[in-house]
């Protein structure tokens, strides 16, 4: 029974540290690759989110599961930047109400209703970017006249289909760890140059 759960391990060890170190290699040269081809878009992102903040715009960060987590990171780089950002997936209370009474599909875009206007910042998190949730979030914002960002994988699913993101970062992958690795690096790279110039 063991064996049919955790085949790896079975394994040998030289094996583990093979497929360990393509692995790491395989995400290096993904990093590269989306840095190379994805600077003049980060670059015209950041000078859209610097002139938000300049403006008295705030950041709003969402995203399911890893991707949750990766809003809260996003939320936290800017935050630690002095530039105000919070993320719409961090209250569990407020994302589990609002799931249970209204629709879990509405749990971003009701957010953002409530707290977004214009001149603030969507940034949205999904790796198949074909998340409900999400989308309605990005075309609440887009109502609201906010900035939109997207951070999606392989091919950007509805998020890339329906425009949904006037800036939209889509890493191509099809693996849920390489997209999430390459989006991480992305939005670090943004926290950067936008640090440099909105406070």
């Amino acid at each position: 029974m063991t064996e049919t759960l955790y085949p790896f391990l079975r394994r040998d060890p030289l094996d583990v540290t093979a497929s360990t170190a393509a692995k790491a290699r395989e995400s290096l040269e993904l990093r590269r690759r989306v840095l190379d081809e994805m600077a003049e878009p980060l670059a015209r992102c950041a000078a859209a989110l610097t002139a938000a903040f300049r403006g008295g715009g705030r950041l709003f960060a969402f995203g399911n599961g890893g991707s949750s987590t990766d809003a809260q990171s996003v939320a936290a780089l800017f935050t630690g930047r002095g530039l105000p950002a919070v993320s719409l997936a961090g209250d569990a209370a407020l994302v589990t109400a609002l799931g249970n009474d209204v629709g879990f599909d509405v749990v971003f875009a009701r957010q953002l209703a409530a707290l977004g206007g214009t001149g603030d910042v969507a940034c949205a998190l999904s790796t198949s970017g074909g998340s409900a949730n999400v989308l309605r979030g990005l075309a609440q914002a887009g109502s609201l006249r906010m900035v939109t960002i997207g951070f999606a994988g392989s091919g950007g699913g509805r998020m890339a289909e329906e425009g949904l993101a006037e800036h939209l970062f889509v890493v191509p992958s099809s693996s849920v760890h390489r997209i999430q690795e390459a989006q991480t690096t992305l939005y670090h790279v943004l926290a950067e140059l936008v640090s440099a110039d909105a406070r």
